[in-house]
């Protein structure tokens, strides 16, 4: 997932929105060369989306799933998935470059690139541009709401169970390591399940309008609202890509450790040197 985020800000942010920006007409603005960019930000956001996806799965197979977790909770599927997941969008998104076409050709060399007129309008381009949505994030959308409702839904019913068991209806043992340990484990999932809905959500909302009015706008025209919405929902998009590693690596208690030992490991050592 770690790798997956990076390549996002590497390719999509910086590669493609920062140097694209402050480096005009370099050798990245070449059609060739822009159009691979493109494919991989594809591949990338992808990959991110989707092993957020097969974590939650593992996740949900680990708490839920007694039986089957000793087969399904292993290195060797975990490396076997990630793979899996890696050439499938691969193998997904390369019909994507053929999709654009370059924006000038100054001395017969092409600069830029756009989709082809015929993206919006042929029925295999059409097509695959919704299967695309549906992929990323439709169906993520919809799998890691089911398997998180399913599994705090299981939580839920492990704790009243463990409180009948003690004796404990009414109250709530605010000392139970195990009853700490769940109650985290819910709020880790409402907050990797909020922040993906919540970030994605104005580029679906974007796509559907933008579907259904077949609106159409100057893509340099930067004061049109359509544009700037767009803009936007794609800024939320990316930022989505680097939140779940965040939140799932904060929410473990050893990595919060070690990060306030490397912030505190310099004054420390001034602080001994002083002395």
């Amino acid at each position: 997932m770690t790798t997956a985020d990076l390549l996002v800000i590497i390719f999509n942010v910086i590669i493609y929105y920062m140097l694209g920006y402050y480096l005009p007409f370099s050798f990245l603005d070449y059609t060739p060369i822009y159009s691979i960019n493109e494919v991989i930000n594809y591949v990338a956001i992808d990959c991110s989306v989707w092993l957020t996806v097969a974590f939650t799965v593992d996740r949900f197979v680990l708490i839920c799933c007694q039986k089957f977790r000793e087969k399904y909770c292993r290195e060797k599927t975990a490396a076997v998935i990630i793979a899996t997941v890696c050439i499938v969008f691969c193998f997904k998104n390369m019909p994507l470059y053929f999709a654009f076409e370059p924006v000038y050709v100054i001395n017969n060399v092409e600069w830029g690139a756009q989709f082809k007129p015929i993206y919006y309008t042929l029925t295999g381009w059409v097509t695959f541009d919704w299967l695309d949505t549906i992929v990323n994030p439709l169906l993520p959308y919809f799998l890691i709401l089911l398997l998180n409702a399913l599994t705090v839904r299981h939580i839920v019913m492990a704790n009243r169970t463990r409180r009948a068991l003690q004796g404990q209806h009414n109250t709530q043992n605010s000392d139970d390591p195990e009853m700490q340990s769940r109650r985290k484990s819910i709020i880790l999932l409402f907050a990797i399940s909020g922040t993906f809905i919540v970030l994605w959500m104005p580029y679906v909302v974007f796509f559907l309008i933008s579907r259904i009015t077949d609106n159409q706008y100057n893509p340099h025209q930067y004061t049109d609202p359509f544009l700037i919405a767009e803009y936007s929902a794609d800024m939320f998009q990316l930022l989505s890509s680097c939140t779940n590693t965040c939140v799932y690596a904060l929410a473990q208690s050893k990595f919060r450790k070690k990060l306030i030992n490397i912030i505190t490991y310099p004054l420390s050592s001034i602080f001994k040197y002083v002395k």
